[in-house]
């Protein structure tokens, strides 16, 4: 049975599936090079080229025996191989690739039909189809990489914007690995201590303790990671931020401006706008990028009491989108300003959209109007005036802290693993100001310790690596 930690040849596609000029054929394992020369030519070439070197030639189809398996083997003639494309290979000698075995990445043409003569071939010539994340895999379990790196490498390919992929390659550089092991590594001198003073009577310990700090000995360094813990758990809501999104809902009554003003900020005509009102019956969505956090804008059905049943049912989808909404843009008519009909929605029929404090009223049609009350957010969908604003606004409803922690985290296993050592480190410090017994304090730095291994790798089970890695792309 196919497993995760074996180390059989595998290959994958590694580039997407479809029509394109190229495509990349991954391919590693026990005797990677040796089976691929077998369906490569010039194979001679390929055995005997030394690692990070490129090969020019051409992937061939498995020689079979002829279909009469009757006849003596003597008789049995042989077919002559046919060739199926012309490719570079890539050749990575074990240490040096990102498994940590030999490795090999064909780039041929990118059509349908030549990507799966390839991989026929290879499945011929003895690799296996990978497992999802199998490449990355090996990769952690042969030292090249930890476990944050290797999230960050899904994180890459499923960034939508310039800031999110940024932050994914900071930690595919190290810097999370390295600030875990900076915690953990003072956690650890902690630890060091307690257990030292478990072994000696209180005489015998060193003099200098201060009796401010109770009884646990490196107090203050407990308390110091226990803060930079509490920080990092913070990072999460802005890292997924960036990673997922947000979702912001226009809304308002029919001709306030809402179709308007989405295609303004998506600075394309994507829905219709007339002077009729009930023109937007559905929903119409769009992503658009809100200063690199990836945002998915919805223009909705203006908010009114109709006999129509489609525009009805439109209105009705609009309230549901607006209960899920990260924030909502109500437009309002700047001209005509704040009717019951507006009045109502705010302050009673959605009451709870705007104690959550997610809901921004917007005054459209700032254009045309010669005065403006100076606490209100003014814009004109027409021509964009008071859009930086509307901007700034949307940023302070989804918090977005410009001056945010340079490494965060952004899985919710790398979450969990933080919080459960902030959990224990504030047991902890909790017990010691009860001046507890070290003997009971002692476990719960301990756990705190394994989590944060957990974290890179250091501490992990098959079970957790399988789960893990089993949410990769094939090919990664």
């Amino acid at each position: 049975m196919e497993y995760y930690g074996d180390d059989s040849p595998i290959a994958a596609l590694a580039t997407g599936c479809g029509e394109n000029a190229l495509a990349v054929v991954r391919t590693s394992g026990k005797d990677c090079l040796r089976l691929l020369a077998s369906v490569f030519s010039p194979s001679q070439k390929l055995l005997s080229a030394p690692g990070n070197s490129i090969v020019l030639g051409w992937m061939l189809s498995k020689p079979s025996p002829s279909a009469d398996q009757s006849a003596p083997s003597s008789m049995q003639t042989v077919k002559t191989p046919e060739r199926i494309d012309q490719v570079l290979v890539s050749v990575f000698r074990a240490p040096k690739s990102f498994t940590g075995e030999d490795c090999a990445d064909i780039s041929c043409h990118g059509g349908s039909a030549a990507v799966n003569g390839v991989m026929a071939s290879l499945r011929a010539a003895g690799f296996r189809d990978s497992l999802r994340g199998e490449f990355t895999f090996r990769a952690f379990m042969n030292g090249k990489i930890d476990l944050t790196r290797s999230e960050s490498i899904m994180e890459i390919v499923s960034s939508k914007t310039e800031k999110s992929l940024q932050n994914a390659v900071r930690r595919l550089s190290g810097a999370l690995e390295r600030e875990i092991r900076s915690i953990k590594d003072r956690l650890v001198e902690a630890l060091a201590a307690v257990e030292i003073a478990l072994d000696y009577s209180e005489d015998e310990l060193p003099n200098g303790e201060d009796e401010q700090f109770g009884a646990l000995p490196k107090k203050p360094l407990i308390k110091d990671c226990f803060q930079s813990l509490q920080e990092l758990s913070a990072s999460f809501r802005m890292e997924r931020l960036y990673q997922d999104g947000a979702v912001v809902v226009i809304a308002g009554r029919p001709n306030a401006g809402k179709s308007s003003l989405f295609n303004r900020l998506l600075k394309q005509d994507r829905s219709i706008v007339t002077d009729a009102p009930g023109t937007t019956r559905d929903y119409i969505e769009a992503a658009v990028a809100v200063q690199g956090i990836p945002i998915r804008l919805v223009d909705t059905a203006g908010l009114r009491e109709t006999e129509n049943m489609v525009e009805r049912i439109g209105v009705e989808y609009t309230r549901n989108l607006m209960e899920s909404a990260d924030a909502l843009l109500y437009v309002v008519d700047g001209v005509e300003g704040l009717t019951a009909e507006d009045g109502a929605f705010l302050d009673n029929a959605d009451a709870r959209l705007t104690n959550t404090g997610k809901v921004i009223i917007v005054f459209n049609k700032a254009d045309l109007l010669t005065e403006r009350g100076a606490d209100r957010l003014f814009v004109s969908a027409k021509t964009g005036q008071g859009l930086d604003d509307l901007v700034q606004a949307v940023v302070q409803v989804l918090r977005v802290d410009p001056a945010a922690a340079p490494v965060g985290i952004a899985s919710a296993r790398q979450k969990d693993l933080i919080d459960s050592a902030v959990d224990c480190l504030s047991s902890a410090l909790a017990l010691s100001e009860n001046r507890e017994p070290l003997d009971v304090i002692a476990p719960l730095v301990r756990n705190a310790v394994d989590a944060l291994g957990e974290i890179t790798g250091q501490v992990s089970t098959a079970d957790i690596l399988e789960t893990m890695f089993s949410k990769f792309c094939v090919g990664k």
